[in-house]
């Protein structure tokens, strides 16, 4: 229960860290799916979906007109948000 408040409020880092406790404790533990479109802010979707389509980080600043800098700043919150840790992982997340 806590873990499901914990994502709600858009706290996926405790929301982690609740599970890993779980985890430890021997409880099992249900996946559940996170829906990216709740999950992240309008430019962090749009810029899930260009990297999630093959585009490097370079190649979506471009296209956005913003740094490399904003847009490894938005790909480290999108993984958090979505509890991934890879741009594998984040194609899944989309679909």
């Amino acid at each position: 229960r806590a873990m499901d408040l914990f994502h709600t409020a858009g706290a996926p880092v405790w929301a982690e860290q609740v599970r890993a406790e779980l985890r430890a404790a021997g409880e099992p533990i249900a996946a559940r799916p996170v829906d990216a479109s709740a999950a992240l802010t309008a430019q962090q979707l749009q810029i899930a979906q260009l990297v999630a389509a093959g585009a490097t980080n370079r190649e979506v600043a471009t296209r956005l007109f913003i740094s490399t800098r904003t847009v490894d700043h938005h790909m480290r919150n999108i993984f958090s948000r979505l509890g991934i840790r890879s741009r594998t992982e984040l194609v899944r997340a989309l679909d």
